[in-house]
């Protein structure tokens, strides 16, 4: 079974000028799989374009953002990979993949939409959190000819905790996903991070919270080998052909209650692993720390974001336009 567009451009459900469509994709283990690719055009016709690539347990739905591109002369593009999302089946798993590439099929399917079917010429890739470490992987296994850049805002490249944790945590990771792959691996989720962003909470974005839990989806063995996996492909050195912006917050906190330590730091991931392992994923790579930003850079609170846009159009100056 190929890849295929499944039905025609319809107005996404964020309402006009937004669109979707549908990618049909192979089957897996679980059955049928598709994927959606959103778009909203820049005012003025334009060679260039951005694909957006979101995080663990998350889609797309950051209105203003997309906006902030078109005024940049970019055409926006979203993709909500399988099991996220518009993309999320009943009969699915939501988010569950025994391995990174198994994303390799909806990525290419865009890209040629993107670049073949569209026209554009220049793309940049930007990728959340775990949507930075898929799309790092998938620009160093496919090295793509249109590949202007690649934005990570706040990339998962490392298992949270010390080092002991994660040189004995991974063996037994990699084994449980091996023999157990739907085995839930237990946490605690307080839901103070998606609180902090939807306005129903603490926070001035609306989002759908079946799509983007307030607590998370489930974590299971055998993505959470899959994930452990890409880590180690990643540490490894990538050779990702375009320059390469990494954005996180200055620091990383831990929140146990609704506040400003929750509002103005990355209480998701270690900042001090993603400057760590920023610069194994290219060989031009930039780093910037925002002071105050959230996980997502580009939901923090107004001043924060504000710098996020600034260094992101200083970069695009300086290495892509």
């Amino acid at each position: 079974m190929t890849t295929s567009q499944e039905s025609a451009i319809v107005e996404d459900v964020l309402g006009a000028p937004y669109t979707a469509e549908t990618i049909t994709l192979p089957d897996d283990h679980e059955g049928a799989v598709v994927a959606t690719l959103v778009k909203r055009p820049a005012s003025r016709a334009t060679t260039r374009a951005v694909l957006h690539v979101h995080g663990f347990s998350d889609y797309f739905f950051q209105t203003a953002y997309a906006e902030w591109w078109n005024e940049q002369g970019y055409d926006f593009y979203a993709l909500d990979l399988r099991k996220y999302g518009r993309s999320l089946r009943p009969h699915q798993t939501p988010a569950f993949v025994h391995d990174l590439s198994e994303y390799d099929p909806e990525l290419d399917a865009a890209w040629t939409m993107i670049t073949e079917r569209d026209g554009h010429t220049g793309v940049v890739v930007i990728g959340h959190s775990t949507g930075g470490l898929v799309t790092s992987l998938w620009a160093d296994r496919r090295q793509p000819a249109a590949l202007a850049g690649l934005v990570l805002n706040s990339p998962w490249l490392d298992l949270q905790g010390s080092a002991v944790l994660r040189v004995v945590g991974t063996p037994v990771i990699k084994q449980l996903g091996k023999r157990k792959p739907m085995f839930e691996i237990g946490r605690e989720v307080d839901g103070l991070y998606a609180k902090s962003l939807h306005l129903d909470h603490a926070g001035e974005f609306d989002f759908n919270v079946e799509w983007k839990p307030l607590g998370s989806m489930r974590v299971y063995a055998g993505w959470l080998a899959a994930i452990r996996h890409g880590h180690a492909q990643l540490q490894r050195g990538l050779s990702v052909p375009a320059p390469v912006l990494v954005l996180s917050s200055d620091r990383s906190g831990v929140g146990r209650v609704m506040g400003d330590l929750v509002h103005t730091r990355d209480i998701v991931l270690s900042v001090r692993q993603i400057r760590r392992w920023a610069t194994a994923v290219g060989r031009h790579v930039t780093y910037v720390a925002v002071p105050g930003a959230k996980h997502d850079v580009y939901l923090s609170r107004p001043e924060a974001r504000q710098t996020a846009y600034d260094e992101t159009r200083r970069w695009l100056t300086a290495y892509v336009d």
